[in-house]
């Protein structure tokens, strides 16, 4: 195949030819002289030859060139599209957001990042700085423009800066914003190509470090960190210690970097404790102990010791955080209070046994004047005046051997704390109550109310429900009403596991305002009544705590008063 330029030169000669032969045929018709014409045509011939030989010279050489020039443009596209294959290749590995800033004509391309990492879509995206520093944070956007146009005035090369960047959805994402810029031979800015990264997570996570460094600065535990391991044996060195271990210890933080924690180990140190810690940091493991330490002027402390371990990402140990507190003082407490205790049971072993010597020598003197003074009642007296001390004095006695059964009751109580417990009937119960105050419920005629099919059995010791009810019942009768017909309500609910065993009554009441604290108090009266000794309500207190109960009360003067008892069924 011909090359281009002699098809030119081929098809130009053929067409010079053409119209020389033309020329000359008209020449020859119209002419005087044809003689001349021959020549004239040769010359015509010999001239297109030789124009057409220079002509296709020129095109040859201008053929060469822009081959050459073509080349360089393929290599040239070539080294372009793998540029630019390169650059998009390296936009995705870094996820980053890349922007091309023609300066001079405030013209801004952003690649896929501006979608990908802040959701917007190319036709939402502006092509002007204007856009770009819209999106920034009001906060942010002078500081980040000054900053910027200052660095592009000054024409150095590379410029970053941290900002908050607007994404589609109206949140803000932390960016590092790196640019370098280029300029022309005058050393004008003429283009700026930036690359946007995401640094939002790293931001979250600077924050929460500060608060954490925050946390430990101004905690008022001693808190520590030692290495990972130790080589010789002992506690891993320490790489940092907070303000309030040097509080504690009395050692400045250069003082005691490098060191082992074993530094602190005294004389009267817990060396079982420590053997333990060891235990722990060989085995990986938290552990928590209690000892005496030893600060920097060799004064004893009691310390609370803990050893964390802090694993990396791959699950190797890094560190241990050891938190330390002060417990010289909770120790000192802890020994007062186990002396106190001491003395408490020994004081109620004492008063137990007072208390049951005192029942046992009092009974017996007792027994005798009661049986004296039964004797007496049979011998005729004819002096009112010392009948009416012998009845006194029958009286007294009779009260004295009450309040001392009563209070062999109360000892009783108090030394058998767990008594044996059965299923219980209470209707029955209350039958025996109610048999036992037939005379007064016959003489005073209350009006009863029983609600007892909900509970029909009752986990419970019967002998001390009895009691419980008992005295209730007679509290109920002793201190009813003058103005009213005396009405008393019984009822029992069981939810889930719990019994319920409501006693109200329509009495005088108790005024719980001056009182409510001393209701079931050990010889607490509330009313002028002569018969009354103040230890029922105490009794029954007993009893129901001893059988794993709670009692309440709810009273109002001249309205009545309601006891709630529970009971775990």
């Amino acid at each position: 195949m011909k090359s281009k330029p002699k098809q030119i030169t081929l098809i130009y000669i053929i067409i010079s030819l053409f119209m020389a032969v033309l020329c000359h045929k008209l020449l020859v018709c119209y002419a005087l002289k044809a003689e001349f014409f021959y020549l004239s045509f040769i010359k015509d011939i010999i001239y297109i030859f030789f124009t057409g030989v220079v002509f296709n010279y020129i095109l040859s050489k201008n053929e060469s060139k822009n081959i050459s020039i073509l080349k360089k443009m393929q290599l040239t596209n070539e080294e372009i599209k793998e540029s630019n294959e390169k650059y998009d290749i390296v936009a995705k590995a870094t996820s980053d957001t890349i922007w091309d800033w023609r300066i001079q004509e405030d013209y801004i391309t952003w690649n896929k990042g501006i979608e990908n990492v802040f959701g917007y879509k190319q036709e939402d995206v502006g092509m002007t700085s204007k856009w770009w520093f819209d999106k920034i944070h009001p906060e942010d956007s002078i500081r980040m423009s000054v900053k910027l146009y200052s660095f592009i005035e000054q024409k150095t090369e590379k410029w970053q800066d941290q900002y908050r960047f607007r994404c589609a959805d109206g949140n803000y994402k932390y960016v590092l914003d790196r640019g370098f810029l280029l300029k022309d031979e005058n050393g004008k800015a003429i283009r700026m190509i930036g690359a946007i990264q995401d640094i939002t997570k790293q931001k979250e996570e600077e924050q929460r470090l500060k608060l954490l460094e925050t946390v430990i600065i101004q905690s008022k535990d001693s808190i520590l960190i030692t290495e990972a391991n130790s080589t010789d044996g002992k506690i891993p060195r320490i790489v940092y210690v907070n303000p309030a271990f040097s509080k504690m210890s009395g050692y400045e933080s250069d003082e005691i970097l490098g060191q082992s924690p074993n530094v602190f180990k005294g004389p009267n140190s817990d060396s079982e404790a420590l053997k333990k810690v060891l235990k722990a940091i060989k085995e990986e493991k938290e552990c928590l102990i209690e000892t005496i330490s030893y600060s920097k002027d060799k004064q004893e402390y009691w310390v609370r010791f803990s050893m964390i371990p802090i694993f990396n990402s791959e699950g190797i140990l890094s560190h241990w955080i050891s938190i330390q507190q002060d417990i010289t003082e909770e120790r000192k407490l802890e020994k007062e209070k186990e002396h106190l205790i001491r003395e408490l049971t020994q004081n109620n072993k004492d008063l137990k046994q007072f208390s049951y010597i005192t029942s046992h020598n009092l009974r017996a003197p007792l027994s005798n004047l009661m049986g004296l003074l039964n004797l007496i009642e049979y011998i005729p007296i004819d002096n009112p005046e010392l009948q009416e001390i012998l009845n006194g004095f029958y009286k007294s006695t009779y009260l004295l051997n009450e309040t001392i059964n009563d209070l062999v009751k109360v000892i009783i109580i108090k030394d058998n704390p767990s008594m044996q417990k059965e299923m219980v009937s209470l209707s029955e119960v209350f039958e025996n109550v109610f048999s036992q105050l037939s005379f007064q419920i016959e003489t005073h005629k209350p009006i009863i109310k029983l609600k007892l099919d909900k509970v029909p059995l009752l986990n419970t010791n019967k002998a001390y429900i009895e009691s419980i009810l008992l005295n209730l019942l007679t509290n109920s009768i002793k201190y009813k009403s003058e103005n009213r017909k005396l009405k008393i309500s019984i009822t029992a609910e069981q939810v889930d596991q719990t019994v319920f065993l409501t006693f109200t009554d329509n009495g005088i009441g108790i005024d719980l305002e001056r009182n409510g604290d001393k209701v079931f108090g050990l010889y607490q009266r509330f009313h002028n009544y002569p018969d009354s000794k103040g230890l029922g309500l105490y009794l029954v207190k007993s009893q129901v705590e001893t059988m794993g109960g709670t009692i309440t009360v709810e009273s109002e003067v001249n309205k009545g008063t309601s006891f709630i008892i529970t009971f775990k069924n």
